[in-house]
C-alpha cells in the first residue's frame, strides 16, 4: 500500500513529505483538471522534483484533461520536461496523449486518472493492454467491487481514501463545475 498525497504548492509538499507521503501528485501551469488551483510552473516542477526524489518520495504529474488536437505536441512537450527532471510517473485522462507518452518514454508509468471514469475490470484489462501501468478507479466503487477488480488483475489499483466527490459524476469535474456554480 502506498500513501500518495496531492500537493498544490511548495508548502504542501513539504509538509506531505515530512508527514510519511510514499508519493505525491500535483499539476503544471497546463493540462491539469485543478486549472484554478495553485499549481507548479516548470521551474517549481523541477524543484519540487528534485526535493521529493532526495527523501525518497515519488512524484506523479497530473496531465488529466481532455486535449485538442492542437494541444497534444505541448503536453508531451511538458512530459518530455517532467521527464528529464525525474518524474515517477505521470496521470492522463487523455487516452491519446498517454498512449503517445508510452511510445516516447516506455519506461515511464502512465496512470489512468480518475477523470477516465474507470469503474470495471472490462475497462481495467483494456488499458493495461494498451500499456498504462495503473488506474485510479472511479470513486463510487464499494469495497467489494474494488476488492473484486483486485482480485481479477494483475495492473496498479489506485483508490481515493477522501476528498471532495463531484456533483455529477465521479471523474467529471468539469460538468459539475459548470453544473454546481
Amino acid at each position: 500500500m502506498e500513501l500518495l498525497s496531492p500537493v498544490g504548492n511548495f508548502d504542501n509538499l513539504i509538509a506531505a513529505v515530512q508527514n510519511g507521503a510514499d508519493a505525491v501528485y500535483l499539476g503544471a501551469n497546463m493540462f491539469n483538471a485543478r486549472a484554478g488551483a495553485q499549481n507548479f510552473d516548470q521551474k517549481e516542477l523541477k524543484e519540487a522534483i528534485m526535493y521529493a526524489r532526495k527523501r525518497n518520495v515519488e512524484v506523479h504529474l497530473t496531465l488529466n484533461t481532455l486535449l485538442y488536437n492542437e494541444e497534444l505536441q505541448e503536453a508531451v512537450k511538458l512530459a518530455s520536461f517532467a521527464y528529464q527532471c525525474g518524474i515517477s510517473a505521470i496521470i492522463v485522462q487523455d487516452i491519446g496523449l498517454g498512449l503517445e507518452l508510452i511510445k516516447h518514454f516506455p519506461d515511464l508509468p502512465i496512470h489512468c486518472s480518475t477523470q477516465m471514469t474507470i469503474s470495471n475490470l472490462d475497462g481495467i484489462n483494456f488499458m493495461q493492454k494498451l500499456g498504462f501501468k495503473r488506474t485510479v478507479l472511479a470513486r463510487e466503487l464499494s469495497l467489494k467491487e474494488i476488492a473484486e477488480i483486485r482480485k481479477n488483475t494483475e495492473m496498479e489499483l489506485e483508490c481515493f481514501g477522501h476528498g471532495a466527490l463531484c456533483v455529477s459524476y465521479s471523474g467529471q469535474c468539469l460538468f459539475s463545475s459548470v453544473v454546481g456554480r
